[in-house]
């Protein structure tokens, strides 16, 4: 049915549900002087704010500089469920890098989500923080494959896990398209915007300082660095480059090595609360098993949040509610006659081994970013393990920096078209069943 979308009165971010029903909607300064801190954070999302926190609750003074907003990209755009593990599973890593580096991954692979639990709790950030998450299979081929990654994560400490047999789907999911499914206990969903924005009061609270409206022109490396903005400039020990897929071109070392990826994500207007917990009862957060899958969830407000689609270099549909909307009465036919109150996209950064690539610059300028899909939880592990590099303990930093990264094959100018390629194989494998 014809509907105009709302758009969002907080400036600066994205016409989203999450930015029209953020709490926090102060513009913060841009920065207009030459200021000296122990350490610069380049980005404001959830990897530099994460690292922000981690390095202000060591003592270090800190300066955050965001060329948008807090949480302008995807920290503040993705589906808002905290999915534990990492784009590929344990055993890939395994077979990949051998078995020392899956067992030290998979140590730490729980560790985001307990960070975002942790911090939610310890600096009372109201980002509708809700339990559990439901993996959905549509073949057995699919379950199987769960059955698989279940007992490979039950063997690196999980213990949340539990398969999900085809007719009791509908204990979490009113619908007939899947074959079973396995939910995670430890998994769940919030409001990604308001959790980072609630990280960066505390930030703020601990003495730390972000500017936004402030975009990195350069960085001068010296016996101190100098990264450059427009109008003012911060001299510190160490810069910590966490820009993602809205990095500029300042840092090619590391941009290039990656590839931006949009997705698409509508909620629809409230619902009633009857028909919201008869859709998901459970009130877990839902993905499915395919190669570029959907994923959805109820919001705090009864809407339901429906993401997928797919667009590698960055591109969104020019109506995204008209991709996205069929997906989601596919799944919920109920909702024919409810209106989509937002649509709207953001970019990911996709790394080619689809593996986190953490690295040094210099001695002093590290970085992080390619989380490849899987942002929400390993973004605040990855920025926790920078603060502690900084601070002076880089055992886990290690690991994650010795762990190959590859350029696309082709460059910037074939990395698109090979990966959709490669997209619609394994998009087909998913329709086959194979």
């Amino acid at each position: 049915m014809p509907h105009s979308l709302k758009r969002s009165d907080n400036p600066g971010h994205t016409d989203s549900w999450y930015a029209a029903s953020a709490q926090d909607r102060r513009v913060r300064p841009a920065l207009q002087e030459d200021v000296s801190a122990d350490v610069c954070v380049i980005g404001a999302g959830f990897t530099g704010v994460s690292a922000a926190l981690e390095l202000s609750e060591r003592g270090f003074s800190v300066v955050v500089l965001e060329a948008e907003r807090i949480g302008f990209g995807a920290s503040g755009r993705n589906g808002g469920q905290i999915v534990n593990g990492y784009s590929r599973d344990l055993a890939t890593i395994a077979g990949r890098y051998g078995a020392e580096k899956a067992r030290r991954l998979g140590e730490m692979s729980l560790e985001g989500a307990a960070i975002i639990r942790g911090r939610v709790s310890k600096y009372a950030i109201d980002c509708d923080l809700v339990d559990g998450g439901f993996f959905a299979a549509f073949t057995e081929k699919q379950m199987r494959e769960m059955e698989v990654h279940k007992a490979d994560w039950e063997a690196h400490g999980h213990p949340g896990l539990e398969m999900v047999s085809a007719h009791e789907v509908r204990r979490y999911v009113k619908t007939d398209r899947y074959a079973g499914g396995m939910i995670d206990r430890l998994g769940g969903h919030i409001h990604p915007l308001n959790l980072v924005l609630g990280e960066a009061q505390a930030v703020e609270a601990l003495g730390g300082r972000i500017f936004e409206g402030s975009r990195v022109l350069g960085l001068d490396q010296g016996s101190r660095n100098t990264v450059r903005t427009a109008s003012g400039s911060v001299t510190c020990d160490y810069v910590l480059v966490c820009g993602n897929a809205y990095l500029g071109p300042q840092f090619p070392e590391i941009s290039g090595r990656m590839m931006p990826v949009s997705s698409q994500v509508l909620t629809t207007e409230p619902l009633s609360a009857d028909l919201a917990e008869a859709l998901l009862p459970a009130n877990y957060c839902v993905e499915d098993a395919n190669y570029i899958l959907d994923y959805f969830r109820r919001t705090a407000d009864n809407r339901i949040l429906y993401g997928g689609g797919i667009g590698y270099g960055g591109r969104d549909p020019k109506d995204i509610a008209a991709v996205i909307r069929p997906k989601m009465l596919t799944t919920f036919p109920e909702l024919q006659n409810i209106a989509i109150d937002y649509a709207w996209g953001g970019n990911f950064a996709l790394t080619l081994t689809r593996i986190p690539h953490m690295g040094r610059i210099s001695p002093s300028v590290y970085f992080s970013h390619g989380d490849s899909g899987h942002g929400v939880t390993t973004t605040h592990l990855l920025g926790k393990i920078l603060g502690e590099a900084v601070a002076g303990h880089a055992e886990r930093f290690d690991v994650w920096s010795s762990l190959p990264n590859l350029p696309f094959p082709g460059g910037k100018t074939l990395r698109v078209p090979l990966t959709v390629l490669g997209a619609w194989w394994y998009g087909l494998r998913d329709r086959l069943g194979v």
